[in-house]
């Protein structure tokens, strides 16, 4: 008889590493914007860097895979406000101070904030739902965390166009939930009239400044996040 299969340990390790790659990912395209070197990436996770390119085969499927678990993470966020708060204007509120304290927002991909760039007054949520789906336009993305490395996504490789049903499905159900948020909120009238789910989402991608101290940048988050939420309030009329 032959030597037992090891097979199973194989796929142990396999798994574990694949966890620290995206793990690693996730951390360092966080601090460094979508344009940090893969390199980068397999020295946090503490592999070698053509272990990262076995699993993902170019930056592009990386850079894909963190960006559609950041939006399936704001959407179940979004979701969490949704259902579990009574009250309109608590619900947006928590959706986004959850969103925020998880640093989501520094990995939302840039389709997201397309309806921003495309319209100059308030988009429909038909008019956001049709626009997630026509692709990248990464020149109106807030530029990330400063680094030496180039942190601004219009220097960064973008995921090509994924298959209908993926990338483009996932961005579309965000919109979608998040404009409920902003319909009960406005409908509500604490929210401001003139407030677009790009604004929404724009507050939680801008809403985490580089600091060198955890706990200042934890704090400095959390007193900028007050501030912008009550720049999105309604004020009675004078």
């Amino acid at each position: 008889m032959g030597a037992p299969a090891r097979s199973a340990p194989l796929r142990v390790d396999a798994q574990r590493n694949l966890e620290h790659v995206l793990r690693a990912a996730r951390e360092v395209f966080g601090e460094l914007g979508y344009g940090a070197p893969m390199e980068d990436v397999a020295r946090r996770a503490r592999v070698g860097v053509g272990t990262v390119y076995r699993r993902f085969p170019s930056k592009d499927v990386l850079v894909r895979r963190i960006a559609e678990a950041e939006t399936a993470r704001l959407t179940e966020q979004a979701r969490a406000a949704l259902g579990q708060e009574d009250e309109a204007w608590s619900a947006l509120s928590r959706f986004l101070r959850t969103s925020v304290a998880s640093g989501a927002g520094r990995l939302l991909p840039p389709q997201v904030l397309r309806v921003e760039a495309s319209s100059k007054g308030q988009p429909t949520r038909e008019e956001a739902l049709r626009t997630a789906g026509d692709g990248v336009d990464a020149t109106r993305v807030p530029q990330q965390r400063q680094s030496a490395a180039p942190t601004d996504l219009r220097q960064a490789p973008q995921p090509a166009d994924a298959p209908e049903g993926e990338e483009g499905s996932g961005t579309r159900e965000l919109l979608e939930v998040v404009g409920r948020l902003v319909e009960r909120a406005r409908e509500s009238g604490e929210l401001r009239a003139d407030v677009t789910v790009a604004d929404v989402l724009l507050v939680i991608a801008t809403s985490a400044p580089s600091l060198p101290d955890s706990a200042q940048q934890t704090a400095a988050s959390a007193r900028l996040l007050d501030i912008l939420l009550e720049g999105l309030r309604s004020r009675p009329a004078a």
